[in-house]
């Protein structure tokens, strides 16, 4: 009878406009309320708008603190679509939001997340902390793209900052069995591992390093790229193997 009354009261009230402060849930299933754990569960077609974010997807387990519409943290499965009023744009199998932090968890095949200039994509996982900026993406075709640069490994972990509603790289780990491939405006890297800092302006490859710039192909073991003016330092750590550099000839 609870049960029945709480779900009459939720339909009754979801056909009112949403007002500012408040919350509007929608699904085509109803709703059950599990007062003791502190969580609702929503199945099919299910619709969070808020005045912080807006979700859509088919299955949601939604905690709760206060009561029903005070939502700290939300679990939700099948064809997830996040939109956070601070432009944050996510899609996903599963995505796990905490509301008041804005941290979000995705996992599944074409996990994506876009926030601003900064583009993120796995086929496993993409994970954003929104306080301090700390990302990682793992899994096969991990991307991260930006205005300025575009990387593909396993696994690409990392911090941004944003500055004037724009996002910066400040530091950046990157690594792949196969290959690691860093593209610039001027420059593509591969290696099987990469570090980047913003500080220091510094690439670093290593293993397998090939660096190619114009018509120039130069191969090592080890590269440090300055960024500011993409000079660059390759060598071999091996005496026995040396650096090798290909030159094509221009039709100039």
């Amino acid at each position: 009878m609870i049960k029945l009354l709480i779900i009459i009261l939720f339909f009754s009230s979801s056909i009112l406009s949403r007002e500012v402060g408040q919350t509007e849930i929608t699904t085509d299933e109803g709703i059950e309320v599990f007062q003791k754990k502190k969580y609702n569960l929503l199945k099919k077609n299910v619709s969070i708008i808020s005045d912080n974010f807006e979700l859509k997807a088919d299955l949601v387990k939604a905690y709760f603190d206060k009561d029903l519409y005070d939502i700290s943290k939300i679990e939700s499965e099948k064809n997830v679509i996040l939109k956070s009023s601070k432009g944050i744009l996510a899609k996903g199998d599963k995505i796990v939001f905490s509301t008041k932090n804005e941290n979000i968890t995705i996992k599944g095949k074409s996990s994506s997340l876009t926030y601003g200039n900064i583009f993120m994509f796995s086929q496993d996982l993409v994970q954003v902390d929104n306080l301090n900026g700390n990302f990682t993406i793992r899994g096969n075709e991990a991307e991260l793209k930006t205005d300025s640069i575009h990387i593909l490994g396993s696994l690409i972990k990392g911090n941004f900052v944003r500055i004037n509603n724009i996002n910066e790289i400040e530091k950046l780990y990157v690594e792949d069995n196969k290959q690691v491939n860093i593209k610039t405006e001027n420059m593509n890297m591969f290696a099987k591992k990469a570090n980047y800092s913003k500080q220091d302006n510094i690439i670093e490859l290593f293993e397998n390093v090939k660096v190619i710039r114009d018509n120039e192909i130069i191969i090592g073991d080890y590269a440090n790229i300055d960024t500011l003016n993409e000079s660059y330092k390759v060598k071999s750590n091996n005496s026995d193997k040396k650096v090798k550099v290909l030159i094509s000839q221009t039709n100039e």
